[in-house]
C-alpha cells in the first residue's frame, strides 16, 4: 500500500474514531494484547528461576512475545488481504488505524466523571474515576476527582492519541499494533511494586524510550492547543518549559504541565496508590482550585491537539505529495 493510501486510511481511521468511540461490545485488539499478556504470565514465571535475574529474563521474553505476535499479524493480515484486493487492505489499514486510537473514548470516560460532579453524585464520580487512574479515589474530595481526570486526559493525550498517531504515520497499522503493545504491556505489568518490579522492568523501560518523541511533541502541540481552545497559550508554554520534568518517568508530566499551564491550575502532587501515600512534585501555578468544568476544558484541548497532530503528522506529507511544488 502506498504512502498516499496509508495516510488516507489513518484520516479516516481519525474521523471514525471520533464518530463511534471505542464500543465495548466489539472485538478490540488491545483488549486482545491484555489478554495474551495476562496469559503469558504464569508460564513464562514457571520456567524461569523465582529470582531477580529470572523475572527479569521473564519479563524480556514476554516483551519479544508481545511485540512480534501482534504486530506479524497485523502486518501478515495486510499482506493477505492486499493480495486479493488494495481495497480490502485500505479497508482492514482503516479499521485498525480507527481503534488504535483513543480520542473519543479519553473524552467520553472523563466525561462521565464530570456528569457525576455536576449532578452532585460524589460516590458515582470516584467510581467513574477509578475506571481510568491507578490512584486510590474512596477518599478523593470533588476536588480530587476532578483533578484526577484532567490529569489523565492530559497524560493519556500523549500515548492514547499522539503516540499512536505518530508510529501509524511512519510505518501504518504494523508499526502502530507494535507501539499500543507496548504501551498496554507497560500499563499491565509495568509498575514498581513487589509482583512486577523485575518482571515488568523490560516492558516500563521499552515504554519509556517509544514515548520519548511523542510525549515531548504532545507537550508542544498540547501549548498550540491551549491557544486554539481560548486558553492560556503563553501560561501553558512557560508552564510546560518549567515543569515538563517534574515526575520519575520522563515522559509523563510533558502533556500535564502544558495542561495545567493552559488551565491556570496545579496538578499532581501526593496521592495513596494501594493504601500508601506516594510524595509526588506538583506540576503548575496553584491559581485557583481545580473544578468539575476542567475536565471538559481538558477533553477541548485534548481535541485541538490530536487535530493539530493529525494535520502535522499526516496532512502536511499529504499536501506536498498531492501539490508538489
Amino acid at each position: 500500500m502506498s504512502v498516499t493510501w496509508r495516510l488516507t486510511a489513518l484520516v479516516v481511521g481519525f474521523c471514525l474514531d471520533l464518530l463511534l468511540g471505542d464500543p465495548q461490545w466489539a472485538p478490540h485488539p488491545v483488549r486482545a494484547i491484555g489478554g495474551l499478556i495476562g496469559l503469558l504470565e504464569r508460564p513464562l514465571r514457571r520456567v524461569f528461576p523465582k529470582s531477580p535475574g529470572g523475572e527479569l529474563a521473564a519479563g524480556g521474553v514476554l516483551v519479544l512475545l508481545i511485540l512480534a505476535i501482534p504486530t506479524a499479524l497485523t502486518a501478515g493480515a495486510l499482506w493477505a488481504c492486499g493480495r486479493v484486493s488494495v481495497w480490502l487492505a485500505f479497508a482492514l489499514e482503516t479499521l485498525l488505524c480507527y481503534q488504535l486510537l483513543a480520542t473519543r473514548s479519553l473524552r467520553a470516560e472523563s466525561g462521565e466523571v464530570y456528569q457525576a460532579l455536576k449532578d452532585g453524585n460524589l460516590e458515582e464520580a470516584r467510581r467513574a474515576v477509578s475506571m481510568i487512574v491507578g490512584r486510590d479515589t474512596d477518599r478523593l474530595d470533588e476536588t480530587g476527582v476532578a483533578k484526577a481526570a484532567v490529569e489523565t486526559v492530559a497524560e493519556n493525550t500523549s500515548d492514547g492519541v499522539i503516540a499512536p498517531l505518530l508510529f501509524l504515520v511512519f510505518g501504518g497499522a504494523p508499526l502502530g499494533m507494535l507501539y499500543k503493545a507496548a504501551n498496554t504491556m507497560d500499563s499491565t505489568v509495568g509498575y514498581k511494586n513487589n509482583q512486577y518490579l523485575y518482571y515488568g522492568r523490560a516492558a516500563a523501560r521499552l515504554d519509556d524510550v517509544l514515548n520519548w518523541i511523542p510525549a515531548r511533541l504532545a507537550g508542544v502541540l498540547m501549548c498550540l492547543g491551549a491557544v486554539l481552545c481560548g486558553y492560556d497559550g503563553r501560561g501553558a508554554w512557560r508552564i510546560f518549559l518549567r515543569d515538563r520534568k517534574q515526575h520519575k518517568s520522563p515522559n509523563s508530566a510533558h502533556t500535564e504541565a502544558a495542561c495545567a499551564g493552559a488551565l491556570g491550575v496545579q496538578l499532581a502532587g501526593s496521592n495513596y496508590y494501594f493504601g500508601k501515600l506516594v510524595e509526588k512534585p506538583t506540576i503548575g501555578d496553584d491559581l485557583r482550585a481545580v473544578e468539575a468544568f476542567d475536565i471538559v476544558r481538558a477533553g477541548r484541548l485534548l481535541y485541538a491537539t490530536a487535530f493539530l497532530a493529525l494535520f502535522f503528522f499526516c496532512g502536511v506529507p499529504l499536501l506536498v505529495m498531492l501539490f508538489p511544488f
